[in-house]
């Protein structure tokens, strides 16, 4: 018997059996399986190879013989059968009738018996009992695809929603998805197709052409089906409806990114953008944020009598067709709720609101939309909005509570800071502070323009290490400590020496202050210059057990910082300057050159113990120096060479066009946006200017009582020349005063300067180094009563020291001033 022309017997043996139950013939699977060639098979008896023949041979019966159960006109059972080789093997087996015995002529009947191993016939079942239920469970669907990706077979559920035809056999994907969902389908089963790779679980958008809504996700796992010889001829698909998973997994994703979104700024409108565009793509496609606007300066939102609250549209995101313009207010109630500029003309199911609300305070509202045509919003989307809604509502309430804190800086900061435009007899200023936008608020950057006796002027520019409220707090100090400093009259070198002393003893109180001891030598100090060893208090001891009071404390690193002192004088046209670890000014001249001033760096404030060095040079008048901190220079990105190159590039442009100061100082800042800085900016231009030679007058005076009326004849006719009549009489009574005691007291030479500026100044210079003090005289005193008039006729007085000893100076308003 040739099995080749019955493939689907492969495995399967068969013999042919007459009516009286001997072989006739069999199959090659029949040798191979019972061990015997085809000779000897035929012939026998099919009872002599079974184990135990329970039947006489013969035709069945109807009942068919024992041990068989009838299946319509066949008879299958099990039995166990001899081999060739001497093994009992058990056989599933079925007869079936070719040929039956008319009128009980058993000899004409045929039989076929077909017999496999038992295991193999198990196993055939269950492939048929797994694939005829797979096509009929309905939690995955099942297609079979041909060679051309058309459906041969599918079961009933395999995208079970609106617009799939009623019959899919012969269909491609294309005849009913949207056409960019189903080449993404195919493009997956071409490769399975190709490759031979099984597909697992790759994720696809399904939308019908019918319904091209929101659709269905889709995982997809394919394999590729082949014949016997190995011929490709189709493949198989599952198709998992996993949609509740993906709009699960979408929806904590964009809570992620909306928390991540919103944190990403301390501006209140910069963080209702992130959320607005969060909230568009897949979640909406219009998004529009209100905020109550008193969240923006940082306050608390609270309603009107009616219990109403105004908010305003700050942010809004989607189609520039379908958003609403920025800026317009609505009154919301309590909860928030109000829908109008959302359009809630579509219908509530696709519009959803959620009030911001943080520590119990309404700061605003989210509201979102979808297009009319799109699937509207579930349950599990208001719930999801109002979870963004409370995330969104602290990073909004973080970003108010930080602008008010900035604010307070901002605004401490500026009120100490002189104003920023000014102008004195010795130079025309102008100032430009631009704040850095980063968490930690505004910096200890500040400036001073302070004017000095005899016309000068002190310029002064530094940097407090930190930010925030404390290091605006430590600017405060620094710039009073500077300002008392120089109404001394201190050389620039020996004043940073006196603001250094200052500058360690707050970082000596700062660290008694954190831990209640301090160990000097550990922190750089001078043990010498606050005493050796370690210093406490008792009460900083005690205070230093509290947790939650060392934690309010500040370090006591944050009293460290910069500073640079400049003196000009316009009467000498001399500028003298001195640097405690801060960059050195530039100077653009009126030839148009520019240069760095060779300024010596001394150690920053707080180090101690080390030398300032003063460096002194000559200006032209019209020159116009520039003083900053590093936060120009390092333009956020830390190249302080190349900053100061275009520092000098921008001064020079600047000084050759002429510019006014206060433009001027805007043009050389340009291109610092405050997100890009890393620490704050503070840039003070001064023009010079100069005393001309015919505004001053100096006279040297012998040590001679008679000398006094001298000099009074002299300033007077100084005085008649420079139209200054009215102060004629005042100043010789100044001079008298001021000469007579420079003459007495101090003997040697003495030398009378006037000088005409913006103010009349007079100068008593002597060899003494003995400062005058004013005392009040009692009633019986025929002397201590100079100073004290010339006190009150004078508007301002005081002393300085010089290399030759010292110098009495008043200053007097001129007339019509």
């Amino acid at each position: 018997m040739d099995d080749s022309r019955f493939p689907f017997l492969d495995g399967v043996a068969g013999v042919l059996v007459d009516g009286g139950g001997r072989i006739m013939d069999c199959t090659a699977a029949a040798e191979t399986l019972l061990a015997l060639p085809a000779g000897v098979l035929r012939g026998r008896r099919v009872r002599e190879l079974l184990a135990a023949p329970a039947e006489p041979a013969g035709p069945p019966s109807t009942a068919g013989p024992q041990g068989y159960a009838r299946r319509g006109s066949s008879w299958a059972g099990r039995v166990s059968v001899h081999t060739g080789d001497g093994r009992l093997i058990a056989l599933e087996v079925r007869i079936l009738v070719l040929r039956g015995a008319p009128f009980g002529d058993r000899s004409s009947a045929r039989y076929v018996v077909l017999g496999a191993r038992a295991g193999a016939a198990d196993r055939w079942r269950q492939d048929q009992a797994f694939t005829r239920e797979l096509f009929l469970q309905d939690r995955l669907g099942l297609v079979v695809f041909d060679q051309d990706l058309r459906i041969v077979r599918t079961n009933t559920h395999l995208l079970p929603y609106s617009g799939m035809p009623v019959t899919l056999t012969g269909r491609k994907l294309a005849d009913f998805l949207q056409p960019q969902d189903a080449a993404a389908f195919e493009q997956h089963l071409r490769e399975v197709m190709e490759t031979g790779r099984p597909l697992v679980l790759a994720e696809e958008l399904a939308r019908t052409v019918i319904d091209p809504r929101g659709g269905r996700m889709m995982a997809i796992s394919a394999f590729r089906l082949q014949a016997s010889d190995g011929a490709v001829i189709g493949l198989t698909a599952l198709f998992n409806d996993i949609t509740d998973e993906y709009r699960t997994r979408r929806r904590l994703a964009l809570l992620h990114q909306v928390t991540v979104a919103t944190g990403r700024s301390l501006s209140v409108t910069e963080s209702a953008q992130q959320l607005a565009e969060a909230l568009v793509g897949d979640f909406a496609d219009v998004a529009v944020v209100e905020v109550a606007p008193a969240v923006f300066t940082g306050e608390e939102p609270a309603p009107d009598r009616d219990g109403l609250l105004l908010l305003r549209r700050t942010a809004v995101a989607g189609p520039p067709e379908a958003v609403p313009a920025t800026g317009d207010s609505v009154q919301v109630g309590p909860d928030g709720a109000e829908a109008a500029g959302l359009a809630a003309d579509l219908g509530e199911p696709w519009l959803v609101t959620a009030p911001l609300i943080a520590r119990g305070l309404l700061l605003g509202r989210i509201g979102v939309r979808r297009d009319h045509w799109k699937e509207a919003f579930e349950e599990e989307d208001r719930t999801l909005l109002r979870e963004i809604a409370a995330r969104a509502a602290l990073a909004l309430d973080n970003a108010r509570r930080y602008t008010r804190e900035h604010r307070a800086a901002i605004g401490l900061q500026r009120s100490l800071l002189p104003p920023a435009v000014r102008s004195v007899a010795a130079v025309s200023t102008a100032s430009v502070y631009l704040p850095t936008d980063t968490v930690g608020g505004v910096g200890g950057d500040w400036f001073d323009v302070i004017p000095l006796s005899s016309a000068r002027v002190a310029l002064v520019v530094g940097d407090v290490t930190g930010h925030g409220l404390h290091a605006s707090a430590t600017m405060g100090r620094l710039r009073t400590a500077v300002r008392t400093l120089a109404d001394l009259d201190l050389e620039p070198d020996e004043l940073l020496v006196h603001l250094d002393d200052l500058v360690a003893q707050l970082l000596v109180e700062a660290a008694l202050a954190a831990d209640g001891e301090v160990d000097l030598e550990a922190e750089g100090l001078d043990p010498g210059r606050y005493g050796a060893g370690v210093q406490s208090h008792p009460w900083a001891e005690a205070e230093g057990e509290r947790a939650a009071g060392r934690a309010a404390r500040p370090e006591p690193g944050s009293f460290g910082g910069t500073c640079l002192y400049a003196v000009y004088d316009p009467v000498a046209r001399t500028c003298t300057v001195a640097s405690a670890g801060h960059p050195p000014p530039a100077v653009a001249h009126p030839d148009g050159s520019t240069e760095y001033l060779p300024v010596a760096p001394g150690p920053p404030l707080g180090v101690g113990g080390l030398p300032f060095e003063a460096t002194r040079v000559v200006l032209e008048p019209g020159s116009v120096l520039a003083l900053y901190t590093d936060g120009l220079i390092e333009r956020g990105e830390g190249d302080i060479d190349s900053g100061m190159d275009e520092l000098t590039r921008r001064l020079a442009a600047v000084r050759a066009q002429d510019l006014p100061l206060p433009e001027a100082g805007q043009r050389i800042i340009a291109g610092l946006p405050p997100t890009r800085l890393h620490d704050d900016v503070t840039l003070l231009l001064a023009r010079t200017k100069v005393v001309p030679a015919a505004d001053t007058a100096v006279w040297s005076v012998e040590p001679d009582p008679a000398a006094v009326g001298r000099v009074r004849e002299d300033a007077t006719r100084t005085l008649v020349a420079w139209g200054l009549e009215e102060l004629a009489f005042t100043t010789e009574l100044v001079l008298s005063e001021l000469v007579t005691n420079a003459i007495r007291y101090a003997g040697g030479p003495v030398v009378v300067r006037l000088i005409r500026a913006d103010m009349l100044t007079c100068e008593v210079s002597d060899g003494s180094s003995t400062q005058p003090r004013m005392r009040r005289a009692r009633l019986t005193d025929e002397g201590g009563r100079g100073l004290y008039l010339v006190a009150q006729l004078t508007s301002r007085w005081g002393s300085r020291y010089t290399t030759s000893g010292k110098t009495i100076w008043t200053e007097q308003e001129l007339p019509g001033r």
